[in-house]
């Protein structure tokens, strides 16, 4: 006969656990660093603060609102250099030494049950806005109503699982989510970033302007030039400057972005000394174009690439299946056949590169050899909705000796082309009512063209007629939100842990949405199936697995022609700065550095 004290011990453990207040939150199991940790293992908790860093951005700025899909932002303003705005403050912050942990920023704890179907957040009491206003649980709803309304696309993807959001007690704000599984909502509204009410009201928030908004992050802007450069101010009295989080970050007092609408010109300007730090992403550039800098040879610079374990991404030609002729999957393979890496990469890019065959290459997330077990249990729902290949075939993208001549790729092309109703007349490709195959490359960068015209004379052997059009940045832009294009240079980031970001790049419900990712217009049922698979995922195992599986027939629709990665980033500068002595798994952050 068992005792009451047991009886009541059995009761406890068989009853689900309670949600409890915590500094962080990890994606899958636990956080890395302790409650009342001092600071992030990655920063220098002592660098001196002062000085100016002069940067460059390569697109002219016509707003200072980030939040939404018209107008250009500066650098230093929504995603930049490192992927942070230095002007508004988010609930939580990540971590660069962990997959996916966030810890609180505006917020001193955060709480979420077991099937995180809710998560509550409690303000700290010094959060501020730059105007000496406390940041409220009001500021929080009217920020993610606003958002989610009148912001840019990705914001209603984001948020569009909120079922509600109120205010608990004094400090406290509470969102509960629609049903399903989704259990990374509460650490997507970790980053949401907190607007000031007070200020948005009266005023356009779905329009640009160029009326520094109020902000209450680490900088605020100072003096600008639409088009012409922008500085950032360091606030002397930020609140948050002792918080454990922002400890040994955001050193510079001043944070200075020229505009430059020519990647070379920008170059030559720094060499020049009219700026201080460049992150190269042209390998012909940094394998070159540096050689005559003397203050490399003196010591007075610095050229020096910072591994990471990072996911590469995905960056590629990508089709706009909108228009019919990118909709037949075998013209789409036929077309990457003609793209010939190898021999670009030794050419053009003297070998630094490697081919991108995953969406999430340089992770485990991968697609590699045939689906296992894990994967099969997740894709065999969905035989008959993608292609056999997924199941019988590792995905290879096309290799050539890389000597310029891609002749037995361009005969397989030929075989699909024609399979898909397509023959070759009078050296032109057309359809069956004689229609000429003619499509246009937008660009927005010369940088690309060297990469496009090669591409484009393997097209033209097979009868097809691609024409590089590049444009200004505004104009490209505008083209894109607007789906006015037919194959673009496009990349897509990725993560350690995906989630709701991939309904943003590739659902269904994003297709026709200006602003959002899904440049190519994928509508796909099974790819929303997989994507939701992934957002759901209870736990590392499955998200890898439900990752992999979504990345298979990603790849095997042949929605872009894979380009290329590298396992580092290349990064010129003059050497007048301090930097910490550890890089994390996500690479070299710029806002630890200091002016020495």
């Amino acid at each position: 006969m068992r005792t009451l004290p047991a009886i009541l011990f059995l009761l406890l453990i068989s009853l689900p656990a309670i949600a409890q207040p915590r500094h962080g939150l990890a994606m899958h199991g636990e956080v890395r660093y302790p409650p009342g940790f001092s600071h992030f293992d990655y920063v220098n908790p002592a660098a001196p603060k002062g000085g100016e860093l002069r940067l460059a951005d390569l697109d002219p700025f016509d707003s200072f609102n980030a939040h939404i899909a018209k107008g250009q932002a500066p650098d230093g303003m929504g995603l930049h250099i490192d992927g942070m705005d230095l002007t508004i403050d988010t609930l939580m912050v990540q971590s660069e030494d962990e997959p996916f942990s966030m810890y609180g920023l505006i917020a001193e704890s955060v709480e979420t049950p077991p099937d995180r179907s809710w998560v509550q957040f409690v303000l700290r009491r010094e959060a501020r806005f730059h105007d000496g206003r406390p940041i409220t649980p009001d500021d929080v709803i009217f920020s993610l109503d606003i958002l989610r309304t009148k912001g840019a696309p990705l914001f209603r993807f984001y948020y569009a699982a909120v079922e509600r959001a109120e205010k608990v007690g004094e400090r406290g704000v509470r969102f509960t989510f629609k049903p399903g599984d989704n259990r990374e909502l509460p650490l997507i509204l970790g980053e949401l970033p907190v607007l000031p009410r007070h200020y948005w009201q009266g005023r356009a928030f779905d329009e640009t302007t160029l009326e520094p908004p109020l902000g209450s992050g680490p900088y605020r802007v100072g003096k600008f030039e639409a088009g012409r450069f922008v500085t950032f101010e360091r606030v002397a009295d930020y609140w948050a400057r002792d918080l454990a989080v922002r400890k040994g970050q955001f050193n510079f007092d001043r944070i200075r972005y020229d505009v430059y609408r020519d990647s070379t010109v920008a170059l030559e300007a720094l060499k020049a000394g009219e700026y201080d730090l460049r992150l190269e992403n042209e390998a012909k550039k940094w394998a070159s174009s540096y050689q005559d800098w003397a203050a490399l040879a003196d010591g007075r610079a610095r050229k020096e690439t910072f591994a990471h374990a990072k996911p590469a991404g995905m960056q590629g030609f990508a089709f706009n299946l909108r228009r019919p002729p990118f909709q037949d999957i075998r013209v789409r393979e036929a077309l990457g056949l003609a793209f010939d890496f190898e021999w670009a990469n030794r050419t053009l890019f003297s070998g630094q590169y490697t081919r991108t065959r995953s969406y999430f290459d340089n992770s485990e997330l991968a697609a590699r050899g045939l689906p296992g077990p894990e994967e099969l249990a997740v894709l065999e729902p969905l035989r008959g909705q993608v292609p056999e290949e997924v199941f019988t075939r590792e995905f290879a993208v096309p290799a050539t000796a890389g000597d310029g001549n891609a002749r037995p790729n361009l005969r397989k092309a030929v075989a699909l082309l024609e399979a898909a109703g397509w023959q070759v007349v009078d050296g032109r490709l057309v359809d069956g009512r004689g229609q000429p195959f003619v499509f246009e490359i937008l660009l927005n960068s010369p940088a690309f063209e060297r990469i496009a015209l090669p591409w484009t004379r393997n097209l033209k052997r097979l009868g097809v007629e691609a024409v590089v059009r590049t444009v200004d940045s505004t104009q490209y832009v505008n083209r894109v939100r607007g789906h006015d294009f037919d194959v673009i240079v496009a990349s897509w980031g990725a993560s350690l842990s995906p989630g709701n970001e991939q309904a943003s790049y590739w659902t269904s419900a994003a297709a026709d949405q200006k602003g959002a990712r899904n440049f190519p217009g994928i509508r796909n049922p099974a790819v929303d199936q997989l994507v939701d698979q992934v957002i759901a995922a209870p736990d590392r195992a499955r998200l890898v697995a439900r990752t992999r599986a979504l990345d298979r027939v990603l790849l095997w629709n042949h929605y872009v022609v894979p380009q290329w990665h590298i396992a580092y980033d290349r990064v010129a500068f003059w050497d007048k700065f301090g930097m910490p002595a550890a890089i994390p798994m996500k690479g070299w952050q710029l806002h630890s550095w200091w002016m020495k």
